[in-house]
């Protein structure tokens, strides 16, 4: 049996009546990789290519979620992408930004039939009907609000109580509909780091879409945002977050912050092992937007940290840290 959602009222029930002889399968929008495999499904040379580069970022995973000590970035053989394979892939990435990962739109004729049908079929019957007939939702129009409020600002570091005054909403409300949108998989969320993964840090989090696609459909977002440098940054940074939260080994996915300071990621690797990354999808990167990393490294004893880039030419060891442009990096662990 397959189903659309997992609110969705003959889901649940089949999971009750087959319960022992049911595995799930949990089946997410396509990954930038797939993505491009997709587009160049015809040529064996850049399919073996993305293949090498694929079997490299699961040695490189096994490496960095084992103990810190494996982690060793002399150890780390990442070869650069060939020349002639980075143009397709950019023009991959700027499509993959407007268009994500449901593939059911890609041969749509137009931008506006495309959003249309985003919109229509994982947004509107999401919310106004699977979820009004799951947990029988009396006001849809409610949860329409918050969920198109966390669109605004992916990643951007929000509190409950913040979003009650903004939206008229009640707190209770909110955090009644949070954990509703959650499950219907339209956006995922990270805590503030703390020590302990186990540890349930009430306060602040950090909320991103499981596809940008949904934002650009809703907020009717077109090919100027591919000129947008600052929302492009806050797409990167979704994206690696949507990568990570694929990890084999790991434990959990945290932000950090104190006062100003800022990692974007940390990922909880075992008791007291961090690998934190931070993503920096700009043309130039100053030593000093990395002092929090190198501080966090220092204090909790972290072996390397990950600095996620625009440019090509912003590949490899780079002092203390291992320096990847954002389009390597989903093609190595998404």
């Amino acid at each position: 049996m397959c189903s659309g959602s997992a609110s969705s009222p003959i889901f649940k029930k089949s999971r009750e009546s087959l319960l022992g002889r049911i595995k799930d399968y949990h089946i997410l929008p396509f990954s930038f990789k797939e993505f491009v495999l997709y587009r160049n499904l015809h040529d064996t040379g850049i399919v073996e290519q993305l293949g090498k580069i694929q079997e490299t970022g699961k040695s490189i995973m096994s490496m960095f979620t084992r103990h810190p000590e494996y982690a060793d970035l002399e150890k780390v053989i990442v070869d650069e992408v060939p020349l002639e394979l980075r143009e397709n892939i950019d023009s991959c990435l700027s499509k993959f930004f407007l268009e994500g990962g449901f593939p059911e739109v890609w041969s749509l004729p137009d931008w506006e039939i495309k959003q249309a049908y985003l919109f229509d079929n994982q947004v509107e019957k999401v919310i106004s009907e699977d979820l009004v007939l799951a947990v029988e939702l009396r006001k849809p129009e409610l949860l329409k609000r918050f969920f198109i409020s966390l669109l605004q600002y992916p990643g951007r570091e929000i509190s409950f109580q913040q979003l009650s005054n903004d939206l008229g909403i009640n707190r209770i409300s909110i955090e009644k509909y949070f954990p509703m949108l959650e499950m219907t998989d339209l956006i995922h969320h990270a805590e503030k780091f703390t020590r302990s993964a186990l540890k349930v840090r009430r306060g602040n989090i950090k909320c991103y879409l499981v596809d940008l696609a949904l934002r650009n459909s809703v907020l009717r977002i077109h090919e100027g945002l591919l000129k947008d440098q600052a929302v492009l940054g806050l797409y990167a940074e979704n994206l690696i977050f949507n990568a990570l939260k694929k990890w084999e080994g790991t434990v959990n996915i945290s932000y950090f912050r104190e006062k100003q300071n800022e990692i974007d990621f940390v990922v909880h690797l075992g008791a007291g092992r961090y690998l934190p990354i931070e993503v920096k999808y700009k043309t130039e990167i100053n030593r000093s937007e990395l002092k929090t990393l190198e501080r966090f490294c220092k204090h909790y004893k972290c072996s390397t940290g990950i600095v996620v880039t625009k440019k090509w030419e912003d590949f490899g060891k780079k002092e203390d840290f291992f320096h990847l442009p954002l389009a390597h990096f989903l093609l190595l662990f998404d």
